[in-house]
């Protein structure tokens, strides 16, 4: 039976390696996968997957406003695909992720949805938010805060390493710009000591 599931966590807990990871398991049997990443994240280069270690992958990409039950309907005309991997899905539109609810239910392929739980200001995204509400199962990559408890949230910070409180919800980087803490310490860098 086909399910979506979210991966979430904060930054750099391994969930493009994830991704990447069980991708190859299917692949390594003999079983496609289709793999879509977000069309504005160049990171790893325009239509690519990339983890910090170093491994990547082709994929195709998704924008705003795109049908992503359509885009899943048409690659699975041309061939069967085991599982659909997504990665960045924070950047999902919610109506976005009721075409993934869709393309699960009604296609009967499974989703696997890899992203960012909060951002840097510890708001939800909007497509984090819905998926959590409608994915069948969720999954937490976890990784640690320096002080080595779990890292829940994340900061922005400018090129001198100041963290930034304001901005843009959206905002491409990677460690350059950003840095996991446990909340006790997200809240101390962004001044909120209670």
């Amino acid at each position: 039976m086909a399910k979506l599931y979210y991966h979430y966590s904060t930054m750099n807990a391994g969930k493009s390696t994830l991704l990447l990871q069980a991708s190859y398991n299917y692949r390594e049997r003999g079983m496609d996968t289709y793999q879509l990443t977000f069309a504005f994240d160049d990171r790893a280069g325009a239509g690519n997957i990339g983890s910090r270690i170093g491994i990547n992958s082709e994929a195709d990409t998704f924008a705003p406003g795109e049908d992503l039950f359509e885009k899943i309907k048409v690659r699975l005309a041309v061939k069967e695909v085991a599982c659909v991997f997504l990665d960045e899905a924070q950047f999902l539109e919610p109506e976005q992720v009721w075409q993934l609810a869709r393309a699960v239910d009604d296609l009967g392929v499974p989703i696997m949805a890899y992203g960012l739980r909060v951002d840097f200001q510890g708001n939800l995204f909007p497509g984090s938010a819905t998926l959590l509400a409608l994915a069948d199962e969720m999954r937490e990559a976890r990784t640690i805060c320096h002080c080595g408890k779990k890292a829940s949230m994340v900061i922005r910070q400018d090129d001198q390493g100041r963290t930034l409180v304001d901005g843009a919800q959206v905002q491409i980087g990677g460690n350059e710009t950003y840095v996991s803490l446990c909340r006790k310490h997200w809240r101390e860098a962004v001044g909120d000591c209670g």
